[in-house]
């Protein structure tokens, strides 16, 4: 593989890599991650709650607060 082949394929990857970081960040998939860091860090003796626990505690706050969402 040439140089040039090697830097095609490397933006190719860092585009992918950009798009898919996207569109995790669009559906929040990466919700839970930044929680249990932000739960590690306030909080680093108690341990942080399971994904679905925190499904279950985001849909809650969700029904709390209906006038959050769309229409």
């Amino acid at each position: 593989m040439s140089a040039r082949e090697g830097s095609a394929l490397a933006t190719v990857r860092r585009a992918l890599g950009a798009v898919h970081w996207y569109l995790q960040e669009l559906t929040g998939e990466t919700a839970y991650e930044r929680h249990c860091a932000r739960h590690r860090r306030r909080h680093p003796l108690v341990p942080a709650p399971t994904r679905r626990e925190f499904q279950r505690l985001r849909a809650r706050r969700r029904e709390a607060e209906p006038g959050s969402g769309c229409c």
